[in-house]
């Protein structure tokens, strides 16, 4: 049976009142839509949040949040505060760009995008590959706080680094766990899923709540277009007066729209990571039970579980009809195996750059040799699981994955660590 982390004393006893007060009909923090925006409109000062269709997702998502997510009153602080800046995020983009025409007209020429699973070495990959000053990735504190948009010259002492710092820090210290799983910094690349959250449609959601009704919708009948449409406004304001060669993005949630990725940057290279699915399982679903300890006290880790089998199965048989139809050229996509990676990061790094036809400089490998030999993947800790743990059948769910891990040739690894 996984364990389910329990919060400090400060934020249990803010839940305990907020428990209370739901008791008598007391709920502070709205996540009525309306409300949201007329705090995001009162906050920026602007009130165009943009054409594109980004409220049915909110409408989706705040139905979601409170039929489903159970949320502690710290959660609903939190949620608030999140999708607050989310609108006020898109009321600036919207206005940046219409005060800055030039800023649409910029080609996102041959992004790269690194297009595996959680828990397939895409966090090492990004990291390495963003020690490249060839290589653009988009930052956490600017994916957080991108207005006004990054200056080239300030780029490294932005003051927004330290508030971006600081706030991963006080998660942290709520859900001290989650950091022996998933590095965070805020000079660290981002996923894309941080910047199609502003769209309201996003996996990050999925991750951050227990909300099945928007997640069923978000991957099964959602239409990405929107969602590419504001990550590429996004690039393009980021880039502005900080550009790159060329951008090195990453996001499981891309493995779930393939098609739409392609349509929105068709000359698009990607870099798919793989690893045996029911590890990735296992890892994901303890994962999820510290991360979403963060706004929820009910929290049911063999639930998760089964979530995540079904909505990573999903992605699985998706990526196997993706590059059944779309035959792409070697030119512009390359497969890895997790084990690979491992046992030789450098290898792998240099088969991409020799695949997409990089350069990869010699003093730019040394950067990345003493960058591995300083983040062992345990620096924080080693982070145990067994899908043993889960309540799963091991022979059911491999029998789910049998297809993808024929097409892609992936090895079978043990389920427990």
């Amino acid at each position: 049976m996984t364990s389910v982390p329990r919060l400090p004393a400060i934020p249990r006893t803010l839940n305990a009142l907020g428990r209370a007060a739901a008791r008598l009909g007391i709920r502070p923090g709205s996540l009525d839509p309306d409300s949201l925006e007329a705090a995001a409109r009162e906050q920026t000062g602007l009130s165009d949040f943009g054409e594109d269709p980004y409220r049915d997702g909110l409408d989706r998502l705040t139905n979601a949040l409170e039929a489903e997510a159970d949320l502690s009153a710290l959660g609903r602080f939190i949620t608030r505060g999140d999708l607050v800046r989310l609108l006020g995020n898109r009321l600036q983009l919207t206005d940046w760009h219409a005060r800055n025409p030039e800023i649409g007209v910029r080609p996102v020429r041959s992004p790269i995008f690194i297009v595996g699973q959680g828990r397939t070495g895409t966090t090492i990959l990004h990291e390495l590959l963003a020690l490249d000053p060839a290589n653009r990735v988009p930052q956490t504190w600017e994916a957080e706080f991108p207005f006004p948009p990054p200056e080239r010259a300030e780029y490294e002492r932005d003051p927004r680094i330290a508030q971006s710092q600081a706030e991963i820090d006080r998660s942290e210290s709520l859900i001290p766990d989650f950091k022996r799983m998933h590095r965070m910094g805020a000079q660290l690349p981002q996923e894309c899923v941080r910047i199609t959250a502003a769209a309201f449609k996003s996996a990050i959601f999925t991750a951050q709540w227990r909300i099945p009704s928007y997640t069923r919708w978000l991957l099964r009948d959602a239409d990405m277009a929107s969602a590419y449409a504001y990550h590429r406004k996004t690039l393009q304001l980021l880039e502005w007066r900080c550009p790159g060669e060329r951008w090195i993005l990453k996001s499981p949630g891309h493995l779930w729209c393939p098609e739409a990725v392609l349509a929105a940057y068709p000359d698009a290279r990607l870099i798919q990571t793989h690893r045996d699915p029911l590890r990735i399982l296992s890892s994901l679903s303890s994962l999820e039970v510290v991360l979403r300890k963060l706004t929820s006290d009910a929290i049911s880790a063999e639930e998760i579980a089964r979530e995540w089998s079904e909505w990573l199965t999903l992605a699985y048989e998706r990526s196997v009809n993706f590059r059944e139809k779309a035959n792409l050229p070697d030119s512009q996509v390359i497969d890895l195996q997790f084990q690979e990676f491992i046992a030789d990061p450098l290898a792998v790094v240099r088969r991409i750059y020799e695949r997409f036809d990089l350069e990869l400089r010699p003093e730019i490998e040394e950067r990345m040799r003493d960058y591995i030999l300083s983040n062992p993947s345990d620096r924080d800790g080693a982070h145990r699981h067994r899908l043993e743990d889960t309540g799963l059948d091991i022979d059911e769910e491999r029998a789910k994955v049998a297809r993808y891990q024929k097409y892609f040739d992936v090895p079978t690894e043990t389920t427990s660590a």
